[in-house]
């Protein structure tokens, strides 16, 4: 098999003036393109050493990306001549897409589109920031997963860490979404299992250790007793109907309807995982219920998502129900500094607060099934940051000498 592979511009200009980079793959006489995704002005390109000039801001990069992807295709080209395949042009074309793949932000871009249909609105709008920091580290410019090694990807940590300033946990995040998107284009057949960077020896992603802060007994009670109108009003009823319900999400809070109350008792299913269950209305959750009218659209029992028109679209629900727990937050801070509270206070403290009250009190067993956790170990793991007990009697018996 007789194969060349050509560094060229194609003829056909872009909207700006510049024009696309491309491997030309000639074999048995007939040719395809490979796109690099990579825009060239013709003065910063020497057509006869196949390279891009000095002149270029990124040429040391962008000819060893040149260099990089030529010898992919070679390979791929070696393999197809040992093991005597089809060699024909159709088929050359084929397995360069498998050996180049799409490139990462076309993926990224799929992955993004994939959470929209799904009504995964907190997913995206949490991953698409991480997807374009990716990008603002590459300088704008477009990465094919072949090129997404385990060194990139460390210079890729330092920058964020670095320039960014952010946490190691935030970091972590940045890595999951890369190795989604990855293995999404894995499957898909769009690049190959060797290119994988992530695993023993290569990129090893573990979160780190994070501490979570609930109120005690007494900065609840403090919460129940102080005088409160409007916003600051509603939102404090909506924390402590999470907290009287296990630290329920405020997302299922806002979701709640009239209908979920049946025999004194609340049935609803956890939106982050469908899992069903009851509870026994507490009488302090009952006595706060008893302030909001039955009859509100679409059957709700707090006001918040009345104004929708629509509860079926999960999107544009989860993008509203952000929008108003921003705002149950913003009052919550309000609450927090009216009644001198030296912590942060947020609907999702409200979780927190269950767990750091109940940690002596309920076993973990019962906690699994208040939580809907599948595996205990994930209740155990969580309630650890809350049990102190233990600790602070092992430490009181060395140092009360």
């Amino acid at each position: 098999m007789a194969s060349t592979i050509k560094a060229v511009l194609r003829k056909k200009p872009n909207q700006d003036g510049t024009f696309p980079l491309a491997l030309r793959v000639t074999n048995n006489r007939k040719s395809t393109y490979v796109y690099l995704k990579q825009n060239l002005k013709e003065t910063e390109w020497d057509a006869n050493g196949q390279k891009v000039k000095k002149s270029h801001p990124n040429s040391v990069w962008l000819n060893n990306f040149i260099l990089a992807k030529k010898a992919e295709i070679n390979d791929q080209l070696l393999q197809l001549a040992t093991q005597k395949k089809d060699t024909s042009v159709t088929s050359v074309r084929r397995t360069i897409k498998q050996t180049m793949g799409s490139s990462f932000f076309a993926q990224a871009s799929l992955y993004c589109d994939q959470l929209e249909k799904n009504g995964k609105f907190n997913q995206k709008s949490a991953d698409l920031p991480r997807i374009n920091r990716f990008k603002e580290f590459l300088k704008g410019a477009d990465i094919g997963f072949a090129d997404i090694n385990p060194g990139i990807l460390r210079q890729f940590q330092a920058y964020l860490r670095g320039s960014r300033k952010i946490t190691e946990r935030t970091v972590v995040n940045h890595l999951v979404v890369i190795r989604t998107i990855f293995n999404q284009a894995i499957t898909a057949g769009l690049v190959d299992q060797k290119y994988y960077p992530f695993g023993k020896g290569k990129i090893s992603i573990k979160f780190p250790d994070s501490s979570k802060i609930g109120l005690t007994a007494e900065e609840v009670k403090l919460l129940e007793e102080v005088d409160l109108t409007g916003g600051q009003h509603h939102a404090r009823n909506l924390f402590l109907i999470a907290l009287f319900f296990a630290g329920m999400r405020i997302s299922d809070v806002l979701r709640l309807k009239w209908s979920d109350f049946q025999n004194d008792r609340l049935y609803y299913s956890m939106g982050k995982n469908l899992k069903t269950g009851s509870f026994k209305v507490p009488e302090k959750a009952a006595k706060i219920l008893a302030e909001y009218p039955k009859i509100n659209p679409h059957n709700l029992v707090f006001p918040d998502l009345a104004c929708m028109a629509d509860l079926s679209n999960s999107y544009t629900v989860q993008s509203y129900i952000k929008t108003r727990t921003k705002s149950c937050n913003d009052y919550l801070k309000q609450v927090a500094e009216k009644i001198s509270l030296p912590k942060t206070l947020t609907m999702h403290i409200a979780r927190h607060t269950f767990a750091q009250i109940s940690s002596d009190k309920i076993p973990v067993n019962i906690l699994q099934r208040l939580y809907r956790h599948s595996d205990i170990k994930t209740t155990m793991g969580y309630q650890s940051n809350f049990i102190n007990k233990t600790t602070d009697d092992a430490l009181d018996s060395v140092v009360n000498l």
